[in-house]
C-alpha cells in the first residue's frame, strides 16, 4: 500500500508540477503576448506618423516648388515689362520733339526753335530725374578714377587745377548711386 500512496504521491506531484509548468507556460505566453501587443501598436502608431510626417513633407515639397515656378514667372514679367513705365514716361517728350520738328518747317524765326528744344531737354530731364538718373558733376572737380574716365590729360591753367578736370567730353551719370556711363574728361597736369 505504500507503494501505491507513494505511487499516488508521485503522480500527484508530477500532474502539480505539469499543471505548475502548463500555468507558468500560459503566464509566460500571456505576458509574452501582451509585450508583442504593445510593440506592435508602437509599430502602428510609428508607421502612422511617418505616413501623416511623409505627406507633410510632400505637401510641402510640391508647395516650395510652385512657389518657386511662380517666383520666375513674377520675375520674368517683371524683367519684361521694366521698362513700360520709362517708355510711357519718354512718349510725351516724343510727342514735343514732333511738334518742334512740323513747327521748325514753319517757322521763319530760330528763337522759339531754341526755346522748345531747351523745354524738351528740361522734360527729358525731368523724366531721367524721376528714374533715379542723376548727372555726375564734372566742373573743376577732382579727378576720381571711381566717377570719371579720363580720355587725355592736358597742361593746366594755373597750378591750382592741376589733378583737377578741366573739360568734359561726354557727361556720365549714376541711377540709384551707381555709375551707369562714366564721364569722358580731360584732367589738368
Amino acid at each position: 500500500m505504500k507503494k501505491n500512496t507513494n505511487k499516488i504521491h508521485s503522480e500527484k506531484s508530477e500532474k502539480q508540477h505539469v499543471d505548475k509548468k502548463v500555468v507558468e507556460d500560459t503566464v509566460s505566453t500571456q505576458v509574452d503576448t501582451e509585450q508583442t501587443a504593445e510593440p506592435a501598436a508602437d509599430v502602428v502608431d510609428y508607421e502612422a506618423k511617418f505616413n501623416t510626417l511623409n505627406d507633410q513633407h510632400l505637401r510641402l515639397m510640391a508647395e516650395f516648388d510652385n512657389y518657386r515656378k511662380r517666383m520666375m514667372r513674377e520675375r520674368a514679367d517683371l524683367i519684361k515689362n521694366a521698362s513700360e513705365r520709362l517708355v510711357l514716361d519718354l512718349l510725351p517728350i516724343i510727342d514735343n520733339f514732333e511738334r518742334s520738328l512740323k513747327s521748325m518747317e514753319t517757322s521763319e524765326s530760330v528763337e522759339p526753335i531754341v526755346e522748345g528744344v531747351n523745354l524738351i531737354y528740361q522734360q527729358m530731364m525731368t523724366v531721367l530725374k524721376q528714374q533715379g538718373v542723376s548727372v555726375i558733376e564734372t566742373e573743376n572737380q577732382v579727378f576720381n578714377d571711381d566717377f570719371h574716365e579720363a580720355v587725355t590729360t592736358a597742361p593746366a591753367p594755373s597750378d591750382d587745377m592741376k589733378g583737377k578736370i578741366i573739360d568734359c567730353i561726354q557727361k556720365g551719370y549714376v541711377m540709384n548711386e551707381k555709375v551707369i556711363r562714366f564721364p569722358k574728361v580731360v584732367v589738368g597736369q
